[in-house]
């Protein structure tokens, strides 16, 4: 495949859609892409299907298709394969699967979203790659596939040309890594700005706050207690503290966190004020102070010592750290970061 001959050559996007693909998995990416071009990017999109049919998503939004996958006679870009909620059909798709693989002999990046990854790992692209899926089904993922490394706690994933992403919505999230790939860091931002979504979202890797990742109290009491101390971090939260809010003993709250979620108050407490500190971070430039009192941690040396124990990196870095996508830590090439076939070091949300 031939390089671009011009920085100013259309970036061209092929998405490949098919009866019940989900309608965000297709939509998201392209939005960020028409967005990107607001801002001095020069995204072509095309949808192909396997036929070249006009499709019907799983919302019942009909899709418009510009011609059959074995049509494409271009390289693309980008080759966007999304997800959808039969995947287990989808997978026994011969035709799909062509289509799959021949898109991706085409393409300089080839990318899925959601459960996108089941269709890459069923046509062979994921043998020995990392990759991730919507958290729902990355068990099934590993399962049905060994030769894929699951990565089942992030965003994306990058190994060599392909990228993987969670869920739905992530795919705005990878979209926003190639826009920042392609056109830089500032021009993901602004991107990223305008859609009034996160440049990288609160959490950074993982796909859940500490509270819907944390198991279900069985006890509704222990319940109220671990929701009091998430809607206010920054409140009062000492075992005694608890322990009169709930109206029992500081022994039996203690018992209750030990026993149901298997850690204590007080890591709890710090599981809950560290996410608030990630996510003030990430969206604003309140001074380490502002942000240590507005969390609980009290002063920013407190803030700073609970970085360094949990992430291993000061909150200053941190903050650094997500004014990017996390994209370009390893590559700044436009369009071809490495070979079709290169075994380059996994980056983007995963390391």
């Amino acid at each position: 495949m031939s390089a671009r001959a011009s920085v100013r050559d259309p970036l061209l996007v092929t998405v490949l859609v098919f009866p019940g693909v989900r309608l965000l998995d297709v939509t998201g990416p392209i939005e960020v892409f028409a967005t990107a071009d607001e801002f001095g990017g020069r995204y072509r999109v095309r949808l192909v299907s396997p036929d070249g049919a006009d499709v019907v998503t799983s919302a019942g939004t009909g899709l418009r298709v510009d011609l059959p996958a074995a049509q494409v006679r271009y390289d693309s870009d980008v080759v966007v394969v999304p997800g959808g909620p039969e995947w287990p059909s989808l997978i026994k798709d011969d035709a799909l699967l062509d289509a799959v693989r021949a898109l991706d002999a085409r393409s300089g990046r080839t990318v899925s979203i959601c459960t996108g990854a089941f269709l890459l790992a069923a046509a062979g692209l994921l043998d020995g790659r990392r990759a991730t899926t919507h958290w729902r089904f990355t068990d099934q993922l590993a399962l049905r596939y060994p030769k894929v490394s699951v990565v089942p706690d992030a965003l994306f994933v990058r190994d060599g040309h392909i990228m993987t992403s969670a869920g739905v919505s992530a795919g705005i999230d990878l979209s926003l890594a190639l826009v920042e790939e392609h056109l830089g860091a500032d021009t993901a931002r602004t991107v990223a700005k305008d859609m009034v979504v996160f440049m990288q979202r609160p959490g950074g890797q993982s796909q859940f706050s500490v509270r819907t990742r944390t198991p279900r109290a069985r006890q509704e009491l222990l319940r109220q207690v671990m929701d009091v101390v998430a809607e206010n971090p920054s409140a009062n939260h000492t075992v005694a503290a608890m322990a009169r809010g709930a109206g029992v003993s500081s022994r039996h709250i203690t018992r209750l966190f030990h026993d149901e979620m298997g850690t204590t108050p007080a890591r709890y407490v710090e599981e809950i004020r560290l996410e608030a500190a990630q996510a003030l971070l990430e969206s604003g430039d309140d001074p380490m102070a502002t942000i240590a009192r507005r969390t609980g941690f009290g002063s920013a040396e407190s803030l700073r010592r609970a970085f360094l124990r949990n992430l291993g990196i000061t909150p200053g870095s941190y903050r650094a750290r997500f004014r990017t996508t996390g994209a370009m830590e390893t590559t700044t090439s436009r369009t071809h970061p490495e070979p079709h076939r290169g075994d380059g070091a996994p980056h983007g949300a995963v390391k």
